[in-house]
């Protein structure tokens, strides 16, 4: 193992760190967009051992710049008096056009930046956001009944097999 990679050991290549579940259930996805993410060291161990969870965050401007609001990164233990705040603001790290088309559709639209999942991609640590809007309840219906019409027609096709 090369001293590059040492630190690398606890989680492999490409591999989902943290995964917000609800949000796809809560919010219709309309558009995916992957952004980096402004850590400190400890931050990314913690992450790396999964210790985050992005339950309640979504993203927001300040000032001409995006930040991921709410997301949970606990401490990690041998960091001593060098840790970061388990919940802060994180600077999200995207180019100024996408940074400007996203204000123009929060703004605009009303739409909402939500975290997905956030994953290592040959290295670094990412984030998966999705321009989302909000499901009416009738529309989480539709959604349910869709889900279960499609795991009876994989139910009935494993029989036939």
């Amino acid at each position: 193992m090369s001293p590059s990679n040492k630190n690398k050991a606890s989680a492999p290549a490409n591999a989902t760190l943290a995964q917000n579940r609800r949000a796809t259930h809560e919010f219709e996805v309309l558009e995916r967009f992957e952004a980096g993410i402004a850590l400190v060291g400890s931050e990314v161990k913690s992450i790396r051992d999964g210790r985050a969870s992005l339950a309640e965050s979504y993203a927001g401007f300040v000032s001409d710049e995006l930040y991921l609001i709410g997301a949970h990164v606990s401490e990690y233990e041998q960091a001593h008096k060098r840790n970061h705040e388990p919940v802060r603001r994180r600077k999200l790290l995207l180019q100024r056009k996408e940074l400007d088309k996203l204000s123009i559709a929060v703004a605009r639209d009303g739409l909402t930046l939500i975290p997905l999942r956030i994953y290592l991609k040959d290295g670094w640590v990412k984030v998966e956001l999705a321009l989302c809007r909000g499901k009416q309840i009738h529309d989480k219906r539709q959604s349910i009944k869709e889900r279960e019409q499609k795991r009876e027609i994989d139910r009935e096709r494993a029989v036939r097999r």
